[in-house]
Order: C-alpha cells, then structure tokens, then sequence
C-alpha cells in the first residue's frame, strides 16, 4: 500500500512539473483558440487515478474492462474529466470570462492577420517572378512591412491571454494538457521556427531578391507559411475538441491516440472555413491601408501606386469571401450531423437572432465590395459598355439583401400581435424562412461575381472568333443558374416535405460554383491573347477607398460575433457533453451584452490596425537634417 501512495505521488510530481515547464512556454506563445472555444472555463481539482482505473470526483473508481497484467505491463492510465464545484472557481472581482473573451478574441484576431498575410505575400512574389515586373515584389514586401508589427501584437496579446487560462482556468487547462499531451510543446515549437523564418523572410527580401536567391527567398516564404498553417490546424483541434470530443469516452478518459483526438468531426470544416476567412480578412486590413495611404498620397505617381494595392487587396478579399458562406454550410452541417440540440440552438433558439445581424454585415461587404468593383471600372475607358449592367446587379444585391434580413418571428408586443394576427407577417413571412434566404444569399454572390466579371473586362477587347459565342453561353449560363436557384429555392422549400430543403440547397451551393468556375474558365480561354486598353491607376473617386474602409470594419465584427455563435451553442460545458461548466459564468450572455463585448474588441482592434498602420508609415519616414548653424550662431 505504501508502495502505491509513494508512486501516485511521484507521478503526480513529475506531472506538475511538466505542467509548470509547459506554463512557462505558453506564457509566451498563447494559445487563442482554446480561450475563443470557450464560452466560460471551468477550474476543478484534477486527481490521478491508480492504474486500471478511472476515477470520477466524488464517486468510486470505475473498473476498467482489461486484464490486470496487460495493463501494469502497458502502464495504461485513464483519467476523467474533471467535475468542478462553483466553489473551486476563482473570484477576482471582474467577469473571467470577459476577460478571457477580450484577450482571446485580440488574439484571434490578430493571429487570422499574420496567418494570411503571408500566404497571398507569396502568391503575388510568384506572380512577380513569373511576369519579371518588380511591382508585384515590391507590393509584396510592402504588404509584409504593414503586418510585421502584428507578429508582435499577436505573441503580446497571447501571452497575456496563456497567463489568464493557467490564473483562471488552471484545472481545465490541465484536463486539455492532458488529453492533448506532448502537442502542446509541439505547437510551442512552431513558433520559434516561424519566427525564424518570418525574420529572415522579410529583412533578407532585398538580398536575395534576383536569380537563384530569389528561390532560395521564396522557399523560405513557403516553409513560413507551412509553419503558421501548421499552428492554426493544431490550434483548431482544441476548439472542436471542446465542441465535438473525440478520442475520449463519455467521462472524458482519453482512449485514443492524439490523432483520433484530433480529428474530430468539425476539425476539417473549421480548418477549411478559418483558412478561407483568414485571407478575405487579410485582404480587407491591408485593402485599408492602401485606402489610407491613397487619400493621404499629393504624387499621382504614388496616389497609382496605392491604387493598385488596393484594387489587389479587394480583389483577394472579395475573390476569398465567395466561397466563404459554402464553407460556412458545412460547419453548420457537420454541428447538426454531431449534434442536433447545438445545431438548434445556433439556428433556431436564442442564437438564432444573430444571424440577422450576421446577413446585415455579409450584406454591408457584398455592397461595399461591389461599390468598389464599380468605381474602379472608371479607371478605363472601355468600361462604358458595361455601365447599364450596374443598376441591374444594385437591384439584385439591395432586393435580395433585404430578403435575408427579413427574420421569421417578428419581436411584438400583445398588442401589435393581435393586430398583426400572429407572431408572423401574412405577406413577409415566408421570406424569413431558410429556402428564401437560401436564394438570396446565392444570387447575391453570382452578383457579385459577375461585378468582378465585368471588371475584369473593361479594360480588354477580344480578339477571338468564338468570342460571340462565348459570351452567348456564358449568358446563358447565368440565366439557366438564377432559374434553377430559384426553382429549387421555392418549390422544393415551399411544396415539398421538409426534407428536401437541406437536399436542395446543396444543389443551390453547387449550381454557384458552377458560374464561378464557368466564368472563370470561359475568359481565360476568351481573353488569353486579347487587346488591352489603358488603364489610369489613380483616375478612382475618393468615395471608393471608403468602402475599403468599411470591409475591415464588417469583417472584423463578423469574425467576433461568428466566434461568439460558434462558442456559445455549448451551452453550459467546457468541453461538450464531458466537463460541464458550473462557474458563475455557466450561461449564454444575453445579445446585447454579448453585442457590446463583440462592439468592444472591434473597437480594440481597430485602434491597433492604426497603430500598426502608423508604425509602417514611420518606418519609411526620414527626418532632414538641420542645416549647419551660422558662425557665431550658438554652439
């Protein structure tokens, strides 16, 4: 028996200093994704329990179903997850999750920044090495130049928020340090090699610019971006392992290796989805950096310059943003697949508001962004052809946002009630149900698409004979696309069962798809050897660099309520189903308070994208220096 306490106390003692080593290093690294994924965190005593058992606070120890001898000789462990009291959560006088929310929320934010940069830095190097015109490099290096200072925000923001998990939340940071083991000081790992890299990438772009240097260059872009790739995907198993555990069973005793922990339904969905609103996100900060810089710029030679960079940042942000709400379906799809009470309180219970707000900001984008495409299309003269087709597409985008904002149970008191006849307009009411917003939101984006479409064709002229033919069938692709999205929105969501209105809004998602690939395909072919006009960079409204003001603004207020959705829908666990959460904070946070919080780290946010923009500007700044001072005129 003494035996046995000597050797529960020796692992335990190994343990905790392992613990405090990891502590150490987290402080300085972060982990952003475990704060965004949690709602409210809980704090229990964590306790280790002999072999062959799995030992539940307060209960007697479960046997586990194996061999004596197997499992001394295979020195197996399972531990349960934690059970928390309310009395084991630490008061510091201030909402710890508020607290929590902020600096996680900073870090996401920031950490979605550094992540993209990067990755469409090293498309646009590319570019430039295949084209030989040194503006795409310079534009490159420039885009780098704004974000470096947002590596250092991020790693300020996530070491402050690892020092409030481990002060706040030690026990449950515990539970996921041990589910995920070693991965921890993996994940730590790849920020040394990132900043390496990063570091080198950047202060070494003049000095390996020509030649096999430039490969040498480009290499390391490519194995910088593998690192942060690398980071985010980690990072996004242990919010989905908080929302969708796998690898563990129901008492949250680890019984799978670390990969079945990590791949867990909403792994992959969440990856695909981050990744693409990563890069619409980057695209949209430094799309308003350009803005800045144009209206700031006297030099028509600069003023074109920022002009370029911006029409390129909102070609990234708005070519990323396109397959975004697809990418969102499926997150959406695999909550309700993995569990139908989360994919109800999302979308049908006290969430289900927000998502109002949700298509008043994705509708602010589409808008802005298209403004944009229009007012840049003055920059050539061949433009004119396609101006009428501009009141057409402003119709479509303005009817059918007004569609998807339209809610399905209006907010009434008695009285308008009874007036009213019910909870639901006679007239509006079906228009706020999802088969209708099914519609919108697809015709809103093969809009916007063929707003792209047509700016990217103002400044060429076709030279091949087919041309007339293509355009007749990429007509006819867009006329067959609208009637079938709508075909398939109304019958089969208004006079069929109810079970075919999922099946047919993937048949909407791909008929999309279609048109983008369709359009994209057709004027490759069609305008590969085409006559180019002139076109005037710097000849744009000074109104058109508001809207790229405007899509940071939307998008970082989007990330922050999304992340407060996606949060929320665990209701009152920290990890779902597993580790209940019984702290003071164990609920959903009313709409406004959680719209004042999402309010705030925007507001944040911004302050600090000024700043990062100020200290870019700096760098390139030079002070004269003073004229010598007369003879006689002082020392």
């Amino acid at each position: 028996m003494m035996k046995q306490t000597e050797r529960v106390h020796l692992i335990g003692g190994s343990r905790l200093a392992a613990k405090l080593f990891s502590l150490l290093v987290l402080l300085v690294f972060g982990m952003a994704d475990v704060a965004q994924a949690s709602a409210g965190m809980g704090n229990a005593q964590e306790r280790i329990a002999p072999i062959g058992e799995v030992r539940l606070q307060g209960q007697p120890p479960v046997e586990v179903a194996a061999e004596p001898a197997a499992i001394q000789e295979q020195e197996v462990e399972l531990r349960a997850a934690p059970r928390p009291s309310r009395a084991d959560y630490p008061d510091i006088g201030i909402s710890s999750r508020a607290i929590v929310w902020v600096l996680g929320q900073m870090h996401l934010f920031f950490g979605a920044l550094v992540l993209a940069v990067p990755l469409f830095v090293l498309l646009i190097e590319l570019v430039g090495v295949y084209t030989r015109d040194d503006r795409y490099d310079d534009m490159a290096h420039e885009f780098m130049k704004i974000s470096l200072t947002g590596f250092s925000i991020t790693a300020i923001f996530g070491g402050s928020l690892a020092l409030a998990l481990f002060l706040l939340y030690p026990d449950l940071m515990g539970y996921l340090m041990h589910v995920f083991g070693s991965q921890w000081l993996v994940y730590a790992g790849l920020f040394f090699f990132e900043s390496f890299f990063l570091y080198v990438y950047y202060y070494g772009w003049n000095a390996l610019r020509y030649g096999n240097l430039k490969w040498v260059h480009l290499t390391l872009g490519l194995l910088l971006n593998a690192s942060g790739l690398t980071i985010m995907v980690m990072a996004n198993s242990w919010a989905t392992f908080m929302m969708a555990p796998s690898g563990v069973n129901e008492a949250g005793a680890v019984v799978g290796n670390i990969w079945e922990v990590m791949k867990g339904p909403l792994w992959n969905p969440i990856n695909l989805h981050r990744f693409i609103a990563n890069i619409a996100f980057g695209g949209a900060v430094v799309g308003a950096y350009a803005a800045f810089k144009f209206l700031s710029a006297k030099d028509p030679v600069e003023r074109a310059h920022y002009d370029w960079m911006g029409y390129t940042s909102n070609f990234i942000a708005i070519l990323a943003f396109l397959p975004l709400p697809f990418a969102g379906y499926w997150l959406m799809a695999e909550i309700y697949a993995y569990s139908q009470q989360m994919g109800i309180t999302a979308m049908g219970g006290i969430l289900a508001w927000l998502f109002i707000v949700q298509a008043v900001l994705i509708g602010t984008i589409l808008l802005a962004g298209n403004f944009y495409l229009w007012s840049g299309m003055s920059r050539t003269d061949g433009s004119e052809r396609y101006k009428g087709l501009i009141k057409v597409i402003a119709l479509v985008l303005v009817v059918c946002f007004l569609i998807w904002v339209t809610p399905h149970t209006l907010i009434l008191s008695a009285s308008e009630i009874s007036l009213l006849g019910g909870s639901h307009h006679h007239i509006l009411g079906p228009l706020g149900i999802m088969p209708a917003k099914n519609v919108a939101v697809n015709l809103m984006l093969i809009a916007t698409f063929l707003s792209f479409q047509l700016y990217r064709r103002s400044d060429k002229v076709a030279t091949v004979s087919w041309a007339p033919m293509g355009n007749a069938l990429m007509i006819a692709v867009y006329i067959g696309a609208v009637v079938n999205i709508i075909f398939l929105g109304v019958y089969y969501g208004y006079f069929t069962n109810t079970v075919y209105k999922v099946g047919s809004s993937v048949a909407q998602v791909i008929t999309t798809l279609v048109v983008i690939v369709f359009g994209l395909v057709i004027d490759a072919l069609m305008f590969k050897k085409a006559k180019v006009l002139p076109s005037h960079w710097g000849r744009i409204p000074d109104r058109a660099q508001y809207a790229l003001f405007a899509l940071p603004i939307a998008f970082t207020w989007l990330m922050a309520l999304m992340g407060y959705v996606r949060s929320s829908v665990k209701t009152h666990w920290h990890v779902y189903t597993v580790m209940k959460d019984n702290s003071p904070d164990n609920f959903i946070p009313a709409i406004g308070y959680a719209g004042n919080m999402i309010t705030l780290v925007t507001v944040l946010f911004l302050l600090c994208v000024l700043f990062m923009f100020w200290v870019a500007n700096l760098s390139g700044s030079k002070q004269q220096k003073p004229e010598m001072v007369a003879a006689g005129g002082g020392a």
